[in-house]
């Protein structure tokens, strides 16, 4: 069980990119009697404290899985109410997304959301995009084979093409391909509410991520949760295949 930390975290170890499954939204309604609706509008608030709170723990880049290929298995009202809720997020937030340096960009298959809601996102992204304070990406419609598969069909179709020779394929050629080239690979993936799998996340970039499964459901998690998780990070001994010295 993480403490929460009570000291800021010092500069040098704080992960570059922090990635986070938000997981617990229906269970922490239920427990206090309530649809999950009212879990997920309380989950918006928790991707607002949590953004705000990177953004002063000095994080430079922050992923958050918003919503997943699969999860249009949903009830549809259900899903139609995230669609909303999303609609909501990006109307309320944007302005101060802006002001407070924020560069948003989303990645996932766009052609399969509701197309109001795609043209939202590329309007903010273009906002947004000379900011540097710190890089919110946001997956929506996402699914990471989904995202290998489609970073491997381009590559053949320049091989067909005669653009690229298929001996020169290398694991930076996938890289550059993937929705995420132009970030770095998260350093830290968080997934709250005690569950510990990644749920198809990120998996090509998370190759040498640590791994954090805290129990605290997304709605209750804020900036110390965050802070403690950091603390955690910076005790880890990264050495990436090689004998620690």
């Amino acid at each position: 069980m993480l403490q929460h930390a009570t000291a800021p975290v010092e500069t040098a170890s704080v992960p570059r990119h922090v990635a986070i499954i938000m997981d617990g939204n229906g269970r922490w309604a239920k427990a206090r009697g309530l649809p999950r609706t009212a879990g997920h509008r309380r989950g918006v608030e928790a991707v607002r404290e949590v953004v705000r709170g990177a953004g002063e723990l000095g994080i430079p880049y922050i992923t958050l899985f918003g919503f997943s290929t699969e999860n249009w298995k949903r009830p549809a009202d259900e899903v139609e109410f995230l669609m909303g809720l999303l609609r909501h997020y990006m109307r309320a937030e944007l302005d101060t997304l802006a002001k407070e340096g924020a560069r948003l960009r989303v990645i996932g298959d766009r052609d399969g959301l509701p197309r109001d809601i795609a043209v939202m996102i590329g309007e903010a992204e273009i906002r947004t995009r000379a900011n540097a304070r710190i890089n919110v990406t946001i997956a929506l419609n996402y699914g990471g084979r989904a995202d290998i598969a489609r970073a491997a069909r381009q590559l053949a179709e320049r091989v067909a093409s005669g653009s690229l020779a298929a001996g020169t394929i290398d694991e930076a050629a996938l890289t550059r391909e993937l929705l995420t080239s132009d970030i770095p690979d998260p350093d830290l993936l968080i997934r709250t509410s005690g569950e510990q799998r990644i749920s198809n996340f990120l998996l090509w970039q998370s190759a040498y991520a640590e791994m954090l499964f805290v129990d605290t459901l997304w709605p209750d998690f804020g900036k110390a949760h965050l802070a403690a998780a950091i603390a955690e990070y910076s005790r880890r001994e990264r050495r990436y295949g090689a004998v620690a010295g």
